[in-house]
Formats: C-alpha cells, structure tokens, sequence
C-alpha cells in the first residue's frame, strides 16, 4: 500500500471516512459547522451536497458533550438542580420544573398553591424570553441584523424582572423540591404589571418589520416541510409539531400544576413548513401573556401562601423507587426519569430532550433542499445544543 493510499486512508474522522462511504459520482461533502454561525454552539453536520442541492445531510452530535446524566448520579438531590440550567439555558426554568417535579413525585411531596402560582408565571416568562432569543437569532441567521437588537431589548425587560426572584439572569435554579427559593415582591408584580401592555404595543410591530417582509417569506414559506407522518415517526415536540397541525402540548393534553385553570390557546399552523413553526413561536408569545394574566390575578388568592411548605432536608433520601414527570418546554416535551437506591445521590437519571427528537428529523427535511434552505430549516428547529449534546 502506498504512502498516499495511507493518506487516504486517515482523512477525516469517523463520521466523514462513515458517511464517504455512501457518496455519489460527482457530489461533494461539506462541513455545516461546527463553527458556522447558525450552528448555534458547537453543532456539526455533515452534508452532501450536488452544486446546490442536498443529496444528504447527517447532524454529528458530542461536541459539547458535558454528561449531565452522569454528573446526576453523583451530586446530592438537591444539588443537581444548577445543571438544569445549563441544559437548555435558553428555557432553564421549564427543565428545573421537571426535574424537580420527578423527585417531588419520587417522594410524594403536595406543591403549595403560591408555589405553583409563581412557577406558571416564572416559567412562561422564560419561555417569552427563549421565543424572544430564537426570534431574533433566526432573522440573524437569514441575514438581517437589527431585528436581534428589537428581541434583546424586550427580553432584557422580562430578564429585569426575573433577576428579582431569582437573582439571575440565564441559567435559573430558583425551583426547589417542595416549592420555590424566593417568592416575588411588590417591585417585581410592578415591572409585571407594566410590561405586558408594552410588549402587547411590540409584537404587532414585530410582525410589521418582519414577518411580512417578502424577503424572509421567500426564505422560510414552503421551506423544510416537516409533515405531520415525519414528526410521528421521530418523537418531535412542541411548536415543530404543532407547525404541521398537530395541537400537541403537555399544559393542556397532559396538564400538570394549575395550568387547567387558565383559559388559552394552543396556536397551531397547517403548512408544516419553516413559516409555520415561525407562526406558531410568535402566537404563543401572546398566549404566554394571557396566562401570566391569569396567574397573577389568582395569585393572591392561593391557598395557604407558602412558597416551600414542607421542605426536605438538604441532604434528602427518597424511599426506593423511580419517578418520571414531564412539562411543556420552549422546545418540546421535556422529560426526566429518576430512579432512587434510597441514598442522598440518584440512581440514574435520563433526561428527553426535545432538541434532540426535532433535529433527527433535520436529514430527511433537507434532503432535496438548496444548500441555503438548510439554514433556515436549522434555525426553525430551534435547537440548544446543550440540550442535544447533554
């Protein structure tokens, strides 16, 4: 063998020397990332492509790989509650709430009403804010930048205000088992009370500077059609499902907390398309609005007042058994499944994701595409790659 067939040989990792094996006369194999930037983070994918048009495409996941699930079956119960944060730090409250909800399970522990009250509001907030993030970042990733300054000033408003509960701005650990850390002051219904009006003024203005423009429609309308048979087949979640007409969400088909007393919508849109997935983040930064209302207004009038009634010890020992709960994510269904041995430190701990189920579906929406619709299919997905890596 000679010294260039070595060569040949060694070039590119697993995944390249693995997916050349399939390639066709005459196309080419591309890196999409990991540094490009709409591979938000660290996420590569592998993409053949013939002039323009994708004849394959592979995401390549564990660039970011930090083991949260094994980090879980070292740290204390309740000490494992940050890492939640840094999973999907775009939607951190909604992975404390499930996280916190599967030991609260585990142990049979009731959630006061204020309890439950304050962690409605606090995790639609940050849902606001990760519609907000993606808004923003995906009319980046299409080539216009000065919508992302529009979605950072509003989202600093909403981060105002959940600095004040939670005393940080990203990565949120406020969720405890039994309740919530801290509750909200007079100051922080104020900034509440004040905002809601003011973004109602700013989403119409959203969609008059940008979702109307002919441009973007061009970009992202009959783009990346991700079927309702396709998101079936691959476990998709939140709005890239309920993008194909599918009204699929954990708050109202499985609720869970006092979600059942608040009256609002589930958006859903027919194209299955990057348009409709965009539709549907939007409306359901409305409907977000109706149920902080909602939560406010019933706020006061929770039974008991506690924020944490009975709060286990730090060093807790659920009894022998496992737990699974599930809440409604920015992204899609976010599940966690504990089992405990009955010592301070979980057994083992599993995490679903819904970033991960939404991109496996990105090989076979692309496949057929120009090389450029890729982007736009990527950035409808709106993918955490933590959250993927994890």
């Amino acid at each position: 063998m000679s010294a260039y067939q070595n060569l040949e040989q060694m070039k590119g990792d697993f995944y390249t020397q693995k997916f050349e094996a399939g390639k066709q006369d005459g196309t080419l194999i591309i890196n999409l990332g990991p540094q490009h930037p709409s591979t938000h983070g660290v996420l590569r994918v592998v993409v053949e492509v013939d002039g323009e048009y994708i004849v394959r495409a592979e995401p390549v996941l564990g660039y970011l790989h930090r083991m949260h699930e094994k980090m879980g079956e070292t740290q204390t119960w309740g000490g494992y509650i940050p890492n939640m944060g840094r999973v999907d730090y775009g939607h951190a409250m909604a992975w404390n709430w499930a996280y916190v909800g599967a030991v609260e399970k585990l142990m049979g522990i009731e959630v006061p009403e204020r309890a439950e009250y304050l962690r409605v509001i606090m995790t639609e907030f940050n849902r606001l804010t990760s519609h907000l993030l993606w808004w923003g970042a995906y009319i980046l990733d299409l080539g216009a930048f000065t919508p992302i300054l529009y979605a950072f000033e509003d989202r600093e408003m909403i981060l105002d205000i959940l600095q004040r509960p939670t005393a940080s701005r990203l990565t949120y650990s406020n969720f405890r088992v039994g309740g919530v850390q801290m509750d909200m002051d007079d100051k922080c219904i104020e900034l509440i009370k004040a905002f809601i009006p003011h973004f109602r003024e700013r989403l119409p203005m959203y969609r008059d500077l940008v979702t109307d423009n002919l441009i973007l429609r061009r970009r992202i309308e009959g783009v990346g059609i991700m079927d309702q048979d396709m998101c079936r087949r691959y476990g998709c979640t939140g709005p890239v499902v309920r993008g194909a007409g599918i009204p699929y969400d954990l708050r109202k088909d499985e609720p869970y907390s006092v979600y059942d007393r608040f009256d609002f919508d589930i958006p859903t849109q027919d194209s299955a398309c990057s348009a409709g997935r965009y539709h549907v983040r939007l409306d359901e930064m409305e409907q977000s609005m109706r149920i902080i209302e909602q939560a406010l207004e019933q706020l006061d009038s929770a039974e008991g007042g506690h924020i944490i009634k009975k709060a286990p010890k730090p060093a807790m020992k659920p009894p022998v058994g496992e737990a699974y709960f599930a809440v409604e994510g920015g992204r899609g269904k976010i599940g966690v499944y504990v089992v405990s041995d009955g010592t301070k430190v979980p057994y083992r701990v599993k995490l679903r994701a819904p970033g991960f189920s939404n991109l496996s579906a990105f090989a076979e929406a692309a496949t057929g595409t120009i090389l450029a619709d890729a982007i736009a299919i990527l950035g409808s997905l709106d993918l955490i790659i933590p959250e993927i890596d994890r």
